[in-house]
């Protein structure tokens, strides 16, 4: 039985790709099998070789196009920006692999910007029993004062169970079979929730009181806050610690190490180079206008803790 990971990419995250796919196989191990598939929307056909190269005797590499029309009711508007300040349709793909690949009944997805320390295997082998997610809460959040009145008052959630999206060991039958893709639209189509976080928000809403929380040294990620972790198994440079933008990133001896193994290691090293303090202060600040969703979602009529004041948004 192969070990199914999944990643959505767009073609400008190629060389954190190639990095993170680099230590899936470095650690992958010997005697079993994985498929590697990316999602993706016209993903060059030189990137698409590049990344298939990493493949092994038993780690497979393959590339799936996700549709337009499966997307078309997702569109380009403001609550549904990454970060506050642009739309990309990657961020919405994860959502889609348990109708898409009905083969699997449990599957792992991970963001590009990763980068694994451990045998992801080990992330498949969950038993999940009835819960539809194993994930870990999301630490980069838990110093956010904001972001901590968001998911209280905004989502109606307990900040300590929120969890961070990057990471997802899905049960893809559970997924099909309590048909999530179909309560997702329907709640998107009547409320268009304007969120901090789109495709993570929804999967906390739909997905509370059926997660299992699993150890954050799978979704370890950088902040000014607390200590390293000493063994983390998969390390997130999420948000705004991205290590081939900022010099100083918490784990970024992790990736830079990874790199320097891949191809993309030179063009990695420039874009660290080229990047301007104005554009690392800009950057750096995206998170302020994040928030700044704060009180519009809060006096916002259709947000997420009023409808479920007489709605079921769970599966």
């Amino acid at each position: 039985m192969t070990v199914p990971v999944f990643y959505s990419i767009s073609d400008d995250f190629t060389p954190y790709a190639a990095v993170s796919l680099h230590t899936l196989v470095k650690f992958a191990d010997p005697e079993r099998d994985y498929t590697v598939t990316f999602l993706h929307q016209g993903l060059s056909p030189e990137h698409q070789e590049a990344l298939a190269a990493y493949g092994r005797d038993n780690v497979h590499i393959k590339f799936y196009e996700m549709s337009d029309e499966l997307l078309k009711p997702i569109q380009d508007r403001k609550e549904n920006y990454l970060r506050g300040d642009f739309f990309t349709m990657s961020i919405f793909y994860r959502l889609f692999i348990p109708d898409l690949f009905p083969e699997y009944d449990q599957v792992v997805y991970i963001d590009s910007d990763t980068v694994l320390n451990d045998d992801i295997a080990k992330l498949y082998d969950h038993d999940l029993g009835n819960n539809l997610l194993g994930a870990c809460t999301d630490s980069s959040i838990q110093f956010v004062e904001k972001m901590l009145r968001y998911i209280k008052e905004v989502l109606d959630l307990d900040p300590k169970e929120y969890i961070n999206s990057g990471m997802l060991v899905m049960n893809a039958a559970a997924f099909r079979e309590e048909k999530f893709v179909d309560k997702f639209f329907s709640l998107l189509a009547r409320y268009h929730f304007d969120c901090i976080a789109p495709d993570q928000d929804y999967l906390n809403e739909i997905c509370s009181g059926r997660i299992k929380y699993l150890d954050g040294r799978w979704d370890a990620m950088p902040n000014e806050n607390t200590p390293a972790l000493a063994n983390p198994g998969l390390i997130h440079y999420n948000l705004f610690f991205k290590p081939w933008h900022f010099s100083g990133v918490q784990y970024e001896d992790y990736f830079w190490s990874n790199a320097a193994e891949t191809v993309f290691a030179a063009e990695l090293k420039a874009e660290l180079a080229k990047t301007t303090d104005e554009e690392r202060d800009s950057e750096y600040h995206k998170l302020d206008r994040m928030l700044g969703k704060l009180d519009t979602t809060l006096k916002d009529p259709h947000n997420w803790a009023r409808v479920k004041e007489h709605e079921q948004v769970t599966l």
